[in-house]
């Protein structure tokens, strides 16, 4: 995949079947205009190419960083994995804020993107104040030689699958209902850093550390049952999303997971940790000799979860 990131100066040369939007999780809504993409892409040999911002517009305007469920990195890696032949996450300024939307279609859509074939939701907005639609794209079509589709939003139980819809999900623990909605399990990637030494050194339960950066929605914090992907292998995993307060001083907001059935030095790789199942909430123990008793009982519940899915996809246990 070609990631093009950074600058408002590029060109795709080939022809492409092209969707915009933040793709914030890459729920059962985004991935059926992957889906379509993808089919074009069959039909009529064009690229496919995904347009987003580096932030969300929002950032913009409130001045800080705003909470995403899957951060550009992750996005990235997502949209890799899948086959996506181009990806751009266009600066968002203020002179892009201000850009209209017939010339956001004429200058970025059809030029510098190359779009044959556009993929859009039916909630899809775009230009100076969003006033860009999927209407105004099925106006312009044949000014700018284009084929549009249009897919109708993506509903569970009479309510449009949203990043909102997720969140909620995630803020109340309830991984599954988080996971049906993605329509993948909700993940987190990070490069594994050096930790206290605690897990391994003192209670005998070597751990994985990964700090995702502050722009990151994590759920609830706590224990969970989980799924880590390594060096192309799926191992069982439970992961522990806080602050460790059992442990003196404090500790940045990260994830910690005891990892099934690996053996090998993983410090510097970049991992990613798939939450599956709420165990318990983060709390405080009297010392550590009752959070390593806990951490036992943890590590026996997640094997046996682990061992009970229909479709693990787990390589090693």
């Amino acid at each position: 995949m070609e990631y093009i990131t950074g600058t408002r100066e590029f060109q795709i040369e080939e022809p492409a079947v092209v969707t915009l939007g933040k793709f914030d999780g890459r729920h059962r809504g985004h991935q059926k205009l992957l889906k379509r993409m993808a089919e074009v892409k069959e039909e009529k040999g064009y690229k496919t190419a995904v347009f987003t911002f580096d932030m969300s517009p929002n950032a913009l305007v409130a001045g800080d960083p705003q909470k995403v469920i899957t951060t550009n990195l992750e996005r990235k890696n997502n949209l890799e994995k899948i086959g996506i032949d181009y990806l751009v996450e266009y600066p968002f300024t203020e002179e892009t804020a201000r850009m209209e939307p017939e010339e956001f279609v004429r200058h970025v859509l059809t030029g510098q993107m190359n779009a044959r074939a556009i993929v859009v939701g039916t909630d899809c907005s775009f230009g100076y104040r969003g006033a860009g639609n999927a209407e105004r794209l099925s106006q312009w079509k044949e000014r700018y030689g284009y084929e549009l589709t249009v897919i109708p939003k993506e509903q569970d139980d009479h309510r449009d699958i949203s990043s909102t819809y997720i969140r909620e999900q995630l803020d109340a623990g309830n991984m599954e209902k988080a996971n049906e909605l993605l329509g993948e399990p909700y993940a987190i990637h990070g490069t594994v850093v050096h930790g206290n030494h605690i897990g391994g050194a003192v209670l005998g339960f070597p751990t994985a550390n990964i700090i995702p950066p502050p722009e990151k929605h994590l759920p609830v914090f706590g224990v969970y049952v989980s799924r880590v992907y390594v060096d192309g292998t799926y191992y069982g995993g439970i992961t522990n999303i806080g602050r460790k307060p059992t442990v003196e001083g404090g500790s940045p907001v990260g994830a910690e997971t005891f990892i099934y059935g690996i053996n090998e030095d993983i410090y510097g790789k970049t991992i990613e940790v798939q939450l599956l199942h709420f165990l318990r909430p983060e709390r405080r123990f009297e010392g550590l000799e009752q959070l390593k008793a806990q951490i036992e009982n943890d590590r026996e519940y997640g094997m046996r979860y682990l061992r009970a899915l229909s479709d693990q996809q787990i390589t090693k246990l």
